[in-house]
């Protein structure tokens, strides 16, 4: 029994000089590494133009395919303000048949490009901004459209504004259902 006590006595003994302060133990300086925060860059995105837009929208691919056609694309991507008139693709598909193959034909660049720029008036028109009562607008190819902000809906030569005030950083766009033709 004498030799457990003195086991146990001195298991203790060398468990609380193990536990001593007097022993320090050498350790290396902590590391301290420093985390730099990677710069944030903003990628700058221009605003969208008309063109960009138009673009964007499948529902302009027939648009698209006549500005480029007609040689329009830097013109209406250019520094503005435009209001343009946007006949959708089912406005285009309206008209006669072969009309649309006729037009973007490149001995028609003449024609597609008085049609187009008759769907375009210079200066940013907004939706609010219509008239009550028919007034007559000078378009960029030099000939008018009546425009009209009338309580059964706005329209310009009769052809009905679907969709209203799509801002582009050059204009804006007034989606139509009808090809205007001057």
């Amino acid at each position: 029994m004498k030799f457990k006590l003195f086991a146990v006595a001195a298991v203790s003994a060398f468990a609380l000089a193990a536990c001593s302060p007097a022993e320090t133990v050498a350790t290396e300086p902590a590391v301290v590494e420093e985390v730099v925060a990677e710069p944030v860059v903003e990628e700058v995105v221009a605003p969208a133009t008309i063109v960009d837009v138009a673009v964007g929208n499948p529902d302009f691919s027939t648009l698209v395919a006549a500005i480029t056609a007609a040689g329009l694309g830097e013109t209406l991507a250019g520094e503005g303000p435009f209001t343009v008139f946007a006949p959708t693709n089912a406005a285009f598909a309206a008209l006669p048949a072969g009309a649309l193959d006729s037009l973007l034909l490149p001995e028609n660049k003449d024609q597609l490009t008085a049609i187009l720029t008759y769907h375009v008036v210079p200066g940013m028109v907004m939706a609010a901004d219509l008239p009550a009562t028919a007034t007559d607008v000078a378009t960029v190819n030099g000939a008018m459209v009546s425009v009209v902000a009338a309580p059964e809906g706005a329209t310009v030569n009769g052809a009905k504004i679907t969709a209203a005030d799509v801002a582009a950083s050059n204009g804006v766009i007034h989606v139509i259902d009808t090809v205007l033709l001057p």
